[in-house]
Formats: C-alpha cells, structure tokens, sequence
C-alpha cells in the first residue's frame, strides 16, 4: 500500500464518521494520526462534547473490538485487567479477563480514579501486554486507548500521573462547538432520545485488520530527512531548557513525534515529512509532557504560549 492509498482511505473514514458527528475534524485527525502511528490519545473537555461519542464512531468505522471503562472512585486495577478466578470443578485457577482485552479501549473519564487504578494501565500502553499474578498477556497488535477526561479543575478528578501522560501521543482539547455547529448537533440529535450510539447511525467498516496492518507499514516506511530528525531533537531539548518550565519533554516525545509526522505526511499523500507536520502536531504532542515552573504560573502564562514560543524560537530546516 503506497501513501495515495494511505490518504484515499482516510478520507473514507472521516467521511463515514461525520454522519454521526458534527465538527471535532481535529480530534479526528489526530485519533487517525495515533492509530496509523500506534499511539494514544488523550481527549479533555467539558461533559458533553461527544468525546465518548466519538470514540464509539471511531471504533466502529474501523470495524475493532471495541472495550470501555467507566473510571469511578472505586474502581481497583482487578477491574481493568481481570483476575485469576479458583474454579472448584476443575481445581485450577482460570483467567478472567478484564475488558483491557479489546482493540480499541475507551477509558472513560480516567482522571476520576485514583493514580493507583490509572496506573493499571501503564503496562498495556506501553508494551500491549498486561501481568496478571506474575504471568504476561499479549493485547492485540492494533491496541489503542482514546481516554477522555474532564479538565482539572472540576470537582472529583484527580491528576493524571506523570508516567501515564508520557504514554499518550496526544492530549487534544476538546472546545464547544460553533454556533453554526451547535445548530447542526441540536438539528440532528434533538429528535432522539438517551445518548447517542454509533450503531443507530448506520457507520459501516471502512477497513479490516489486514488492511490495517499494511497502513500502518505503509505510514512506518515514510522516509525522513536528517534536518526533520534534528529538528525534533532541537524542539525537545529545548523543552528542557525553557526556563517557564519547570519539567520538559522526554525523549519518548520526540520519537513520538517523528512517527506521528510520518503518519500525517501519509495521510496527506505524501511520502516524505514536512517540518511543517512536525510545527503542526506539537503541541498536541507536548502540551500535557511539560509542567510550568512556579513562576509561570503565578504570571498566568498558560502551557500553550510556551509551547508556541518555542516552536517560533526553534529554527525549523528550510
């Protein structure tokens, strides 16, 4: 599969997802650019915004096994991963599998359990494998977590620990739609009543694992140039040395980024990397890797203006 193939097929899926779904062409994107790029993707915002709707749509288009968790208070790591189970009739112990087991796992408002529970997940995203009582799990090659969250300051949510939002490719901020776009959504889901799922909207399979695979091998052989690569490692590094952070981005960012450029050259039909891709996606990559220093919180210089002045302050190659 070359990367015309790449782009013609993408553009199938968006196309298919926005039957259902008003607006959010950004979080679509970046959700196909964490697949096609084997990533996670992290979507704040406030309660309805369609975040958990989106993810239903998304699942369903590439025809995965779709798994959710509703994120509680009282949800333990058992719940996320399963458990071995004594069976009297056989005297053994048998695995349980928890609902990690799928393709494609929403984890839904992941900041309103604890770091302990959050933690669960820290294996699967990076390695696609889970240990359960000392033995390893393979998850499936395609696996993907889309988390949603509520932002910070609403009541009940705790922090999102540092190592797991290492792990995702992608925080994404998901704002209110338009007026024009709200007029649609209220035009289109108005009528119905309960929430609305993928299934009632018709969204057919765009793609099966097999093809799949090959987008993925086809986005993974997009060459890039040594200038994108340094220019990468430059925009990371100086992360580490902006002094309104306290806390830069690791090196799993910048090859995070470097895949996550490959897969938008592909899925804009081209076969070579832009720094302009690498301009584009960094803030989504980076946005939720860095923390603030003390100062710059106290002079309400929010995350997004550093970012965006380092990328402006990094030369980018010509």
């Amino acid at each position: 599969m070359n990367v015309t193939e790449v782009k013609d097929l993408a553009e199938e899926i968006r196309q298919e997802i926005r039957r259902a779904i008003v607006g959010q062409d950004e979080a679509v994107e970046l959700m196909l650019i964490a697949l096609f790029s084997s990533g996670h993707i992290l979507l704040e915002g406030p309660p309805g915004t369609a975040k958990t709707f989106l993810a239903q749509c998304f699942a369903r288009v590439l025809g995965l096994d779709f798994g959710r968790i509703q994120f509680t208070p009282d949800l333990m790591p058992g719940d996320i991963l399963g458990s071995n189970l004594f069976n009297f009739q056989t005297s053994q112990f048998t695995l349980t599998r928890g609902p990690i087991f799928c393709e494609l796992l929403l984890a839904d408002e992941i900041n309103r359990t604890p770091p302990k529970t959050q933690a669960a997940l820290l294996e699967a995203m990076q390695e696609r494998a889970v240990t359960i009582d000392g033995e390893t799990h393979r998850l499936p090659d395609h696996f993907m977590v889309i988390a949603t969250q509520n932002p910070i300051e609403q009541q009940g949510v705790y922090p999102l620990p540092e190592a797991q939002l290492d792990r995702f490719l992608f925080k994404h901020v998901m704002a209110y739609p338009s007026a024009e776009e709200e007029k649609r959504i209220v035009a289109a889901h108005g009528a119905r009543f309960g929430a609305p799922r993928a299934e009632d909207w018709g969204i057919e399979a765009k793609v099966d694992r097999a093809r799949l695979a090959d987008l993925s091998s086809a986005v993974a052989a997009v060459p890039m140039v040594d200038a994108v690569t340094d220019y990468i490692v430059a925009l990371t590094r100086a992360t580490r040395e902006a002094p309104d952070l306290e806390t830069g981005a690791s090196p799993r960012a910048a090859a995070m980024l470097a895949g996550a450029a490959r897969a938008r050259a592909a899925l804009e039909g081209r076969d070579y990397v832009l720094p302009d891709d690498v301009k584009a996606l960094a803030p989504a990559v980076l946005r939720h890797r860095v923390i603030l220093s003390a100062a710059a919180e106290i002079e309400g210089r929010p995350v997004e203006s550093v970012i965006t002045r380092l990328i402006d302050e990094v030369g980018a190659p010509r």
